[in-house]
């Protein structure tokens, strides 16, 4: 008998958070941009969809990186050396970038952050299928959807250059690709994910079902990167496309995180942060995302004084090469670090904190908490 849904379903969270993190994060994209004439965002992003979506989503989820690292005084003594030389090594590499030209170093950055962008998606949907024991053909063809998803969109934008927005800075990607080279990346795309579907369709006929949230959210990723590049016209559809489903079921991640580590009496006196729920956690990222920000603005931008103040201050190129670097080192530091954090092969007490091992309380099952050995670099 035909059966929509399998019997047992993997969550990463639970379904409500699941289903609000994934699928709601791209039903709230489509939203925005559907309501961008309604709300004066049509054409660049204004300042409140800035404040909302780059400051208070993109950038305050680089913060909550320091709840699974430089918050918890443990985990620092225990890696120094990772804690250490990643911001060292990242500060290293963007210095000499910005000295060789400060379009070498945006590119580097651009196409950095492209790769952690797609290596997120990939890493979900990856901890679906080791939750749900799936064969290794499925798998196979889910990673195959997910790199296809987001690459298909990526290599139409690099042979259709110049688009209305970009990564980073005017000119971050780098042109040259034919237009054909486009056109056959999405035909391709096409195809795979078609097999995708079709695929998803035979589990039904079989009568074994799909995993819910596992095909919501490679829709989800489609949405995101086919909507937010291919049709996107402006600024603004890309941002919200591009920076919703990344970041919030990243806030998600580290906030069942760092309440696991906080019953284990990690952070000491800096649990305090934690004591407000998650309106204090996002609360205290988007203040450190502002004051980030604002530094940007103060020492190279100048776009934002009405926010900012407008300092009148003109840096040198050799100090630049000193300065962005060391602005940018967040940021460089999360997609270094998130390459590393994740490993629970190697911290089995990681699938603890997350509620994901066997006998601890939350979302997965015992039978699909078996199969959660590893977490498949969520975040490189």
């Amino acid at each position: 008998m035909p059966r929509l849904l399998a019997p047992t379903q993997a969550w990463l969270f639970g379904p409500s958070v699941d289903l609000t993190v994934f699928a709601g994060s791209a039903l709230a994209s489509i939203a925005f941009v559907l309501a961008a004439p309604w709300l004066g965002a049509v054409g660049d992003t204004p300042a409140w969809a800035w404040l909302l979506f780059v400051v208070g989503v993109d950038v305050a989820h680089v913060w909550s990186t320091l709840f699974r690292t430089y918050l918890d005084g443990e985990e620092v003594e225990r890696r120094p050396g990772l804690y250490v030389g990643a911001p060292l090594a990242a500060y290293a590499v963007g210095v000499l970038a910005y000295s060789a030209s400060p379009g070498a170093f945006w590119s580097v950055f651009a196409y950095v952050a492209l790769f952690h962008f797609i290596r997120q998606q990939y890493g979900w949907v990856a901890l679906y299928d080791r939750k749900a024991r799936i064969s290794a053909f499925e798998r196979r063809l889910d990673a195959a959807a997910v790199y296809a998803a987001t690459l298909g969109p990526v290599v139409w934008w690099h042979a259709n250059l110049p688009r209305a927005f970009w990564w980073f800075v005017e000119n971050d990607f780098l042109a040259g690709l034919p237009t054909w080279a486009g056109t056959v990346a999405l035909g391709a795309h096409a195809v795979v994910l078609g097999a995708w579907a079709v695929f998803q369709g035979v589990r039904i006929a079989r009568g074994e079902g799909v995993q819910a949230g596992k095909v919501l959210l490679v829709a989800a990723t489609w949405v995101a990167w086919f909507g937010g590049i291919v049709l996107a016209r402006d600024d603004f559809a890309f941002t919200v496309m591009n920076v919703v489903l990344h970041g919030v079921p990243y806030f998600a991640l580290l906030f069942r995180y760092a309440r696991g580590r906080h019953a284990e009496g990690g952070f000491g006196a800096k649990g305090v942060l934690l004591r407000a729920g998650l309106p204090g956690f996002l609360l205290f990222l988007g203040v450190l995302a502002l004051l980030e920000e604002g530094l940007w603005d103060v020492l190279v931008w100048h776009d934002r004084p009405v926010l900012f103040g407008d300092s009148g201050l003109a840096l040198e190129s050799d100090l630049m090469a000193l300065v962005v670097p060391l602005l940018a080192l967040p940021q460089a530091t999360h997609y270094v670090l998130d390459a590393f954090i994740w490993k629970a092969g190697r911290e089995p007490a990681l699938l603890n904190r997350l509620g994901w091992a066997r006998g601890t309380q939350g979302p997965a099952t015992s039978s699909q908490a078996h199969s959660a050995v590893a977490i498949p670099d969520v975040g490189e």
